[in-house]
């Protein structure tokens, strides 16, 4: 079997040998390079084509973000970015999604983390999935989000997606009005303290004002919730007779080996919402939305799944489909103008 080539590019010479370590305890993992500077991770790169990158960001001669732009730009590759668990770690990932990484592995405890040693499978097992994806073309940047007032909503599009999903759901969300009327709750599968950074910049991408989701938050018309790292995100009743909603995080045990889980939004949005629902299932590995997607579907809800051919990874979008529950499937840039039309039936 023909092995995965990984490069490393890393400023921590402890850190290579960590993630040289990691790596290359599976059998089917080889490192073939490693190295602290962007410019000889151009250069080498370009010499021994492999088909992974894992990327630092911080590097001595050139950010790791630089690196990344310019890399995919004169050759896309697959790339890993490493990013640590701080605020500013979780904006550069972002940033670092959009400009084509394809994911990123969060450094537990700062730059230098031993402790990654603890992580040994999530890393591989990522590392083996995203080597049979294709590189992603970097996000283009659309508009920026309009303030405006906004009234209670009667309809939501709720969605869905693990790996692959913030470019899908930036991609997405580009395209979307800034006066569709709807409420967006957004699921990704995504480490602690990384989704208020997310939810920021699906703002300036967006014609919808984006935020992390809080207790107690208001379902409303053209505003979007990003479910806390974490936390489940439950949609309640807040007045019977005005018929409003509201948001609860719920510190409940994980739901399909996650927290927040789709299928715990979608679930507590068929229950309790009298209005219009769309899912949409994007781009993720596992089967979490799958029993959401079913409690929608009964109670009178479209489903849009995204297509293989657009997916990063072809799980959570397959199961739905294969369960018959997908009214439609689609590639990513045409789910924004089937979600318009849904909404106009």
């Amino acid at each position: 079997m023909k092995k995965i080539r990984v490069f490393i590019v890393e400023d921590s010479i402890l850190m290579q040998k960590v993630i040289a370590d990691i790596l290359s305890a599976d059998s089917e993992i080889e490192i073939i390079g490693t190295t602290k500077y962007g410019q000889e991770a151009l250069t080498k790169i370009a010499q021994l084509l492999p088909d992974i990158v894992t990327l630092d960001v911080n590097l001595p001669d050139m950010s790791g973000l630089l690196v990344l732009e310019q890399l995919m730009r004169e050759r896309p590759t697959r790339v890993v970015m490493l990013s640590a668990y701080t605020q500013k770690g979780a904006e550069t990932a972002i940033k670092a999604l959009e400009l084509g990484a394809l994911d990123f592995i969060p450094k537990p405890s700062g730059e230098v983390s031993l402790d990654l040693y603890n992580f040994r499978d999530e890393i591989i097992a990522k590392i083996k999935e995203l080597a049979q994806v294709s590189p992603k073309v970097p996000f283009v940047f659309k508009n920026f989000y309009r303030e405006k007032e906004t009234a209670p909503a009667n309809k939501v599009v709720v969605i869905g997606a693990s790996t692959g999903g913030p470019k899908a759901i930036m991609d997405l969300m580009s395209q979307m009005p800034a006066d569709t009327g709807v409420n967006f709750l957004i699921v990704q599968h995504m480490p602690k303290g990384f989704t208020r950074s997310f939810a920021d910049r699906l703002s300036w991408y967006s014609g919808v004002r984006c935020k992390e989701a809080e207790d107690n938050d208001l379902l409303l018309e053209n505003v979007a919730y990003v479910a806390k790292s974490g936390q489940h995100m439950v949609v309640e009743k807040a007045s019977r007779e005005k018929k409003t909603y509201c948001l609860r995080l719920d510190d409940t045990p994980l739901v399909n080996y996650v927290k927040p889980a789709v299928d715990v939004t979608m679930g507590s949005l068929a229950d309790c919402f009298d209005g219009k629902i769309i899912a949409v299932i994007l781009t993720g590995m596992g089967k979490d939305g799958l029993e959401g997607c079913r409690k929608i579907k009964q109670k009178g809800g479209k489903i849009i799944v995204q297509d293989e051919h657009s997916s990063v990874v072809y799980g959570m979008p397959k199961c739905v489909a294969q369960e018959g529950l997908a009214d439609c499937i689609l590639p990513i840039s045409d789910i924004p103008g089937k979600i318009m039309e849904y909404l106009h039936e």
